[in-house]
C-alpha cells in the first residue's frame, strides 16, 4: 500500500487539501480527527490531560475545553512536550490501526493527513511526502480571521512548530496555497494523477 504523508504547518489549509483529495477517493487517515477521538469523556487520555494541566481542562459535561488546554500547554516547550508525551503515543497506536484495516481491505493508497509529520520525524516512513506551503503572515491573517485566534496566539502555535523551510526540504510535492481556492485544484489533480501512478 502506497503511503502518501500530507501535512503543512498550523493555518496553511492541509485540511482543505485532505478534502479535495478525499472527493476523488483517496482515503485519508487524519491524525486531528483521531487526536479529537482520543479525548473524548471517558478516554484514558483526558484524565492523564487533567491530571497534567488541571481538572479545570474538562467541562463540566465531561468534554475538554481545547482552548483551555491550548493556552497551557503551547506557553512553552516544555509543556507542548507534556502535552505531545500524552497524546501522540494514542495517536500512534490508532493510526497504525487505520492503515492496518485500509491495506486489509485493499486500499491502494492512503493518505495521512498529519500536522506534525516532518517535525516529529513519521515522514520517513511515508512513500510520498506532501507540504501545503502559506506564508506566515497569511497563516496568521487566516487563523485570526477563520479561526477567531487571537494574534498571539497564533503567533505563538505556528512558534511551537518546525521551522517551514526544514519542512518543506521534507517534501516531495509542494503545494502553494498563497492563493485563492481555485488555485488549489490544478494542483490537487496532479498530485492525484501522480498518486496513481505510483501506487
Amino acid at each position: 500500500m502506497f503511503k502518501i504523508g500530507l501535512t503543512g504547518g498550523i493555518g496553511s489549509g492541509k485540511t482543505t487539501v485532505a478534502d479535495l483529495l478525499h472527493s476523488q477517493g483517496l482515503k485519508i487517515v487524519d491524525a486531528d480527527q483521531i487526536a479529537r477521538d482520543i479525548v473524548e469523556p471517558g478516554a484514558p487520555a483526558l484524565a492523564e490531560l487533567a491530571q497534567t494541566f488541571g481538572a479545570d481542562i474538562i467541562h463540566p459535561d465531561g468534554t475538554l475545553n481545547r482552548a483551555e488546554l491550548a493556552a497551557r500547554a503551547f506557553v512553552d516547550q516544555e509543556h507542548t512536550g507534556l502535552l505531545n508525551g500524552i497524546t501522540h503515543p494514542r495517536i500512534h497506536e490508532e493510526t497504525q490501526r487505520q492503515f492496518a484495516h485500509a491495506e486489509a481491505t485493499g486500499e491502494a493508497a492512503v493518505v495521512y493527513d498529519m500536522p506534525l509529520l516532518v517535525d516529529n520525524g513519521l515522514h520517513t516512513g511515508m512513500d510520498l511526502v506532501v507540504v501545503v506551503d502559506v506564508d506566515v503572515d497569511k497563516r496568521i491573517r487566516r487563523l485570526v480571521e477563520w479561526r477567531g485566534l487571537a494574534e498571539s496566539d497564533a503567533r505563538r502555535r505556528i512558534d511551537a512548530q518546525i521551522d517551514d523551510q526544514i519542512r518543506l526540504a521534507a517534501a516531495d510535492v509542494v503545494i502553494d496555497n498563497n492563493g485563492a481556492l481555485e488555485a488549489l485544484a490544478p494542483q490537487v489533480d496532479a498530485l492525484v494523477a501522480r498518486i496513481r501512478a505510483l501506487s
